[in-house]
């Protein structure tokens, strides 16, 4: 019987404008995704860029787009078709009123796989590109010229011709079917890829994403006769409405958002493109921040940094070089009573094995990374640990390859990486210490306690009630013994009762001095 899965976004939007968006399923953090207000060269922008230099040793262009460092630019992510997008850029930049649509004239031959960059580009020419990699650490965008529009059902590729569609769609008379209706409904000179979601939909909903996308294209041609050399032209969505667009299917049960705005986009986009999930996008107005409602914040802190804890005493290291990744497996105090030595180390390399694809999945860890797992003797426990970790991976939406076992105990893995990493600084600075391991006497912190009071009565003439707010610890210290208490001694000197309220919160050197209004009391 196949387990049912079920997804939920949960998605917290900052005043600043940034939001934050968690994909859970079952319960369990597996994305993590950032998207910040001035979210600048993202995956699937595109850009008119000037080529500031030809590199004929790599064969690639250094493209200004912009960003601080130049974008890259490789002859293979030209695209077959360069030269009709050339053509097209220089007749929209010379003719304001030039037709938008590419016309079958405009096809140019396509470039040889073998050429050379040289041979297509020149210094100073301009360019329409697309980011397909995000700057990371100190380089600079990676560029194609190969433009691919995004829908939920079909990406539109302008200047292709060819539809094809997606390999998951494995049935012969469904792949027919889509490929016949496609070509029935998309402009000349596009081409089209049917995206795996389009199984099984019909002729009105695949004509709608491929009018909404033709009319991105219109907009991006607009933009680029009078676009400055720089500048975009064309934003990949909001990343919460392409993970919508990406993600969305029968298996999610709920998106909970905390911004009315954000929200009422979100169902506007889901009732155009699948109207009977609209009702699962809910408002959260509760107290608590939505993260925290959620179990978020705590999965967070338990998901990142250098040990993950994933069953009973295993464990993972989980360490980051310049060249590459590496985790450990370890089986820490995990010892079966009942089961030889290999068969343990087995059930722990098949949990790590689940563990490690979540982990690459949250952290959005891309290049080389090396797993160095307990080791097994016989091969066959070794197959089925390489085994589950491709099967736990074949729902990652990055690029990647596994490689079997070797003799030594390590798998490799190729994870295709478009963005930086996702890090979460887990660790914090003691409030008390300040990181130095030493903090104020207990004593010290009661006389200052008691000369900022004594300033703020005597001094400064406060009237109304004062509160003290302190740890509480510190709350039994000056209340011990009520008529000998400390606070009692404050009574018959000042002829005032200061009421002392103990915050959990607080650490051991923190107080704070509230008025009246509730207001905090500052010097």
């Amino acid at each position: 019987m196949l387990k049912i899965v079920s997804y939920e976004l949960v998605i917290n939007s900052h005043a600043n404008g940034g939001v934050e968006i968690a994909l859970l399923r079952d319960k369990k953090l597996i994305e993590l995704h950032h998207e910040k207000a001035d979210n600048s060269f993202a995956v699937g922008d595109v850009y008119l860029g000037t080529v500031n230099k030809l590199m004929p040793g790599l064969n690639a262009a250094f493209v200004d787009v912009g960003h601080e460092k130049d974008a890259f630019l490789h002859y293979l992510d030209l695209g077959p078709q360069v030269k009709s997008l050339v053509k097209h850029t220089k007749i929209l930049r010379n003719n304001p009123h030039a037709d938008v649509w590419p016309e079958a004239k405009l096809n140019e031959p396509d470039i040889e796989k073998t050429g050379k960059i040289n041979q297509v580009l020149q210094r100073l020419q301009q360019v329409v590109v697309q980011v397909t990699k995000e700057p990371i650490s100190n380089k600079g965008p990676r560029l194609t010229s190969q433009l691919s529009l995004a829908g939920r059902y079909v990406v539109l590729m302008p200047f292709d011709g060819v539809v094809s569609i997606s390999k998951k769609i494995v049935k012969t008379e469904e792949r027919l079917r889509l490929k016949k209706l496609v070509q029935s409904i998309k402009p000349a000179n596009f081409g089209v890829i049917v995206r795996t979601v389009a199984e099984g939909q019909s002729v009105e909903e695949l004509e709608n994403d491929l009018k909404d996308l033709m009319k991105r294209w219109e907009h991006l041609c607009t933009q680029l006769k009078t676009a400055v050399p720089g500048q975009k032209i064309l934003g990949e969505s909001e990343r919460t409405l392409t993970l919508v667009r990406d993600l969305l299917n029968d298996g999610f049960t709920g998106i909970y958002v905390n911004d009315n705005f954000l929200m009422n986009s979100i169902k506007t986009y889901i009732e155009k493109k699948a109207p009977e999930l609209e009702k699962i996008v809910k408002l959260h107005t509760g107290k608590q921040s939505i993260f925290e409602h959620y179990g978020i914040d705590k999965q967070i802190k338990s998901a990142f940094g250098k040990e993950i804890n994933f069953m009973g005493g295993s464990y993972l290291i989980i360490e980051h070089t310049e060249a590459l990744h590496v985790i450990d497996v370890n089986s820490g105090s995990i010892v079966g009573k009942d089961i030889n030595q290999d068969e343990n180390a087995l059930k722990v390399n098949l949990e790590a094995a689940a563990e490690i694809a979540r982990q690459l999945r949250l952290r959005d860890m891309g290049g080389i990374i090396v797993v160095d797992f307990i080791d097994q003797k016989t091969a066959g426990n070794k197959r089925l640990v390489y085994e589950r970790l491709k099967d736990e991976m074949k729902t990652d939406r990055a690029k990647h390859k596994i490689l079997p076992m070797s003799p030594f105990g390590l798998i490799q893995i190729t994870r295709q990486r478009v963005r930086p990493e996702m890090t979460v600084v887990t660790t914090e600075k003691c409030p008390t210490c300040d990181g130095t391991g030493e903090i104020t006497n207990s004593i010290v912190i009661a006389d200052e306690i008691e000369n900022r009071l004594k300033y703020f009565l005597q001094n400064m003439n406060m009237k109304g009630s004062i509160t003290i707010e302190v740890h509480p610890y510190l709350y039994a210290y000056f209340t011990k013994g009520f008529l000998g208490s400390i606070r009692f001694k404050w009574l018959w000197t000042y002829k005032r009762w200061i009421r002392i309220k103990p915050i959990n919160a607080m650490h051991f050197g923190e107080y704070r001095f509230i008025n009246a209004q509730g207001e905090e009391i500052s010097t």
